[in-house]
């Protein structure tokens, strides 16, 4: 199995971690982002990740060899030239995962206790072309799934902004992606889309044809780690974690 990270990303919203090293290094109880991501997607099995690169991109390449990888298959999809956003950087590692095989994507600044097991049991149960981990609505923006699971629309209540994929979404309910979604390989001979594109508009363009499912999971943790105020809460929920 596949695995990408996202970890291309400025941190603007980190930018008292993010002055002198990217995002993916900033630390997390006493380990960077990059190493926690590693290390669950080691303990799930996934045999080759993938990891985009941009900002800062020479010292996450030297983490890396620091750690030896951590024992795995892991190589960098290189966007030092132009950050190419979550579809275009899929795009662009294509060459990159191994055949045949599903993709696990996951961004780097998330911190989540989802038994990514299930996820991927729901994801070849369903058949989908993609499966996308689901999380209670908690902002304006968010994704409409149907009756059937299927996504069908995105929405914007800020700004009453909506991206139909057909009329089911008139029926349908609304949803946060968490940032972790499951992608089969043949996927990624369907993306037309050129340089800089969200894999979000990618998902909205296929779901007319395809289907793209919705995996719901409220686990215990799930954390966006972009905002530093996220950041301290995760460190004392790690902290209390390692107590009990």
């Amino acid at each position: 199995m596949n695995a990408m990270i996202f970890a291309a990303g400025l941190g603007t919203r980190l930018q008292h971690y993010t002055k002198n090293c990217p995002k993916a290094l900033v630390s997390l109880d006493g380990k960077p982002l990059l190493e926690h991501c590693i290390l669950k997607l080691k303990a799930f099995g996934v045999d080759r990740i993938v990891i985009n690169v941009h900002h800062y991109a020479d010292q996450i390449e030297a983490f890396l060899k620091l750690k030896d990888n951590f024992g795995m298959d892991i190589l960098i999809s290189d966007e030092r030239e132009l950050l190419l956003d979550t579809g275009g950087a899929i795009k662009k590692a294509k060459s990159l995962f191994i055949p045949n095989a599903p993709i696990l994507i996951y961004n780097v600044d998330i911190l989540s206790s989802l038994n990514l097991e299930d996820l991927l049991e729901a994801h070849e149960s369903k058949q989908a072309l993609a499966t996308l981990n689901l999380r209670a609505k908690n902002t304006n923006r968010h994704l409409c799934f149907n009756q059937q699971g299927l996504l069908c629309a995105w929405k914007n209540d800020a700004t009453q902004e909506v991206k139909n994929v057909n009329e089911s979404h008139l029926n349908s309910s609304a949803y946060s992606f968490s940032g972790i979604h499951v992608i089969d390989s043949s996927l990624l001979d369907l993306i037309e889309e050129e340089g800089v594109f969200s894999i979000i508009d990618l998902y909205l363009r296929l779901a007319k044809d395809y289907p793209i499912a919705g995996y719901y999971d409220d686990s215990d943790v799930w954390m966006d780690l972009g905002k530093p105020e996220e950041l301290l809460k995760a460190e004392t929920i790690l902290k209390k974690l390692s107590k009990d």
